[in-house]
């Protein structure tokens, strides 16, 4: 789910460990668009879920750097880095973890109990499996992770307030470093 083609996998390949050693984690990259005007977007995030304007601009600065070296993509392209915002995707088993209790929309391959759309409250992950509270269902649905190949957090007001005070929490964490750099 991080990458959607072969090429999107290739690309994570090869600079995983350029964010990795920036401090920071890719969490999706679409290599988008056809022979021409192609847009490389990454979004991505440091181990702890922020991801501020100058993290992006770090990042890219050291992405740029391996794909003008290495030169994995034919012809030009456009750069683009950036947070996964508040309604972001998951795309790793532990963004599941993490978002535990929040409302997400999943798309699978395949039909499972009748369908491929889910909506409900992740319920955490047990095993290489979601666990997800489905809207009118009584018991928690595990659907294998293998089988996701779209998932988003949905834009509801307890995603909304979990949003700003993270924010605020970062902003009292900032103005407190200012105070006392020591």
């Amino acid at each position: 789910m991080r990458g959607k083609t072969a090429e999107d996998q290739r690309l994570l390949e090869l600079l995983d460990p350029v964010a990795e050693a920036a401090g920071y984690e890719i969490v999706r990259l679409r290599l988008m668009g056809g022979e021409h005007a192609r847009r490389l977007q990454i979004m991505a995030e440091t181990p702890a879920g922020d991801m501020n304007v100058e993290d992006c601009a770090r990042l890219s600065r050291a992405i740029s750097e391996i794909m003008d070296a290495a030169d994995p993509i034919a012809g030009e392209y456009t750069l683009e880095v950036s947070s996964p915002g508040v309604d972001r995707p998951l795309t790793r088993l532990k963004d599941f973890e993490t978002y535990e209790g929040l409302e997400a929309r999943l798309e699978l391959d395949r039909m499972a109990e009748g369908r491929k759309r889910f909506k409900g409250q992740l319920a955490g992950v047990e095993d290489d499996q979601v666990a997800i509270d489905l809207e009118g269902e009584e018991e928690t649905a595990l659907i294998p992770f293998a089988w996701i190949i779209e998932a988003k957090l949905v834009m509801t007001d307890q995603l909304m307030k979990r949003g700003a005070d993270g924010r605020a929490a970062r902003l009292a964490a900032d103005t407190d470093t200012e105070q006392d750099p020591e």
